[in-house]
């Protein structure tokens, strides 16, 4: 059995229980994040439970969506859909509308449409395009669809730690069925040891896909630019209100509809990475 200490850390790095609630908005991002989810007449500790690390820690991944304009957008009740049928009443209150792009047909938020459709409008303006890099997952996505990607990680990983002889078969196997929220866990306790589940085994698996239910996805927020690496292209998005906001996701943009100025008051920070303008929670 591991050490209480072998779990995966929370963002502030606390190891108690009492301190993770007690320093649940000790932060830039926490501070604002709560009085964004105020606004929408929400409750810090209903979106997240501030004693479960996991959760805590896809939160800080994941969260920035969470303080876009309350204007225009509606956000996930929670930081985690716990399976289809929430994550499908969500979409349906959120009213998707959608858009033929080439062959694609994406979904947003109605509020995110209209400004990726204002941003490609701009960008023909200059001779450049914006379109969905893998086709319909570029925007909406089901929960059957990010327990997919998430097990197109975990099943090569597992094979590829059994091969190396630094995960027993049959631990291996048992972590294979594990419920979702439980092989998130488990997932992330066997990248403390080394043992990443990213494509190519270097990196955490969070860097690679998102857990099950935590997409921005699935809130209808994201949208992946298959022209992500033009800097006029990014600069043209973050114009109408779409920002980097999930590190090491090069080509995902999440629609925040704020103007870049006001990123720093909503508790995100500026983080630069291939080049590329990151704006992650400030934790």
């Amino acid at each position: 059995m591991r050490k209480k200490s072998d779990h995966p850390a929370t963002p502030e790095g606390r190891s108690t229980k009492k301190g993770q609630a007690d320093d649940f908005t000790a932060s830039p991002f926490y501070a604002a994040l709560a009085r964004a989810l105020a606004r929408r007449g929400l409750k810090l500790e209903e979106l997240c439970d501030a004693c479960d690390p996991v959760e805590r820690r896809l939160l800080a991944e994941y969260g920035a969506m969470f303080v876009a304009d309350a204007s225009q957008v509606r956000v996930p009740p929670r930081c985690v859909f716990r399976s289809e049928e929430e994550c499908a009443r969500f979409q349906a209150e959120a009213e998707p509308r959608g858009l033929h792009i080439g062959d694609a047909q994406i979904e947003l938020q109605p509020a995110a449409l209209d400004a990726l459709v204002a941003a490609r409008a701009e960008a023909h303006a200059e001779g450049l395009e914006i379109t969905p890099r893998g086709g319909a997952e570029a925007a909406r996505r089901s929960y059957a669809d990010t327990l997919r990607l998430w097990e197109s990680r975990v099943k090569p990983a597992l094979a590829h730690w059994v091969g190396r002889e630094r995960l027993a078969p049959d631990e291996a196997a048992r972590l294979g069925a594990l419920a979702s929220g439980e092989q998130i866990a488990a997932v992330l306790r066997e990248e403390e040891r080394g043992n990443f589940f990213s494509k190519d085994f270097s990196r955490t698996i969070l860097s690679s896909v998102a857990a099950p239910g935590a997409s921005q996805h699935l809130a209808m927020l994201a949208f992946d630019a298959a022209e992500f690496r033009d800097e006029r292209v990014r600069a043209i998005l973050a114009h109408h209100g779409w920002f980097q906001t999930v590190l090491h996701d090069l080509p995902h943009f999440t629609f925040l509809g704020v103007r870049e100025k006001e990123l720093r008051a909503l508790g995100l920070k500026r983080v630069v990475e291939c080049g590329q303008d990151f704006w992650i929670p400030d934790i």
